[in-house]
């Protein structure tokens, strides 16, 4: 399933295929600090970065996070080619 069809309109125009790519809502209740140490374990431990955000007149925030594909992520040679 493609999650460009999730994003906020104009976030899907620089979107390359190197990076995966992962939209969030974040919603009212959630405060700017707790959205920040959130957003700072991801980009820690698990690699993304952010790219964009935007916050909304009810107070929710849609956030754009990417990082780099894996090697892993590659599609792997065919064995009975090698």
């Amino acid at each position: 399933m493609s999650r460009r069809g999730q994003l906020p309109a104009g976030w899907a125009t620089d979107m390359s295929d190197e990076y995966e790519w992962a939209p969030l809502r974040l919603p009212p209740e959630v405060t700017r600090l707790s959205a920040s140490t959130r957003l700072s374990i991801e980009a820690e431990y698990r690699g993304w970065e952010l790219t964009r955000v935007r916050l909304y007149t009810d107070g929710s925030r849609r956030v754009l996070l990417r990082r780099k594909k894996s090697r892993l992520d590659s599609p792997m040679p065919d064995q009975s080619e090698l």
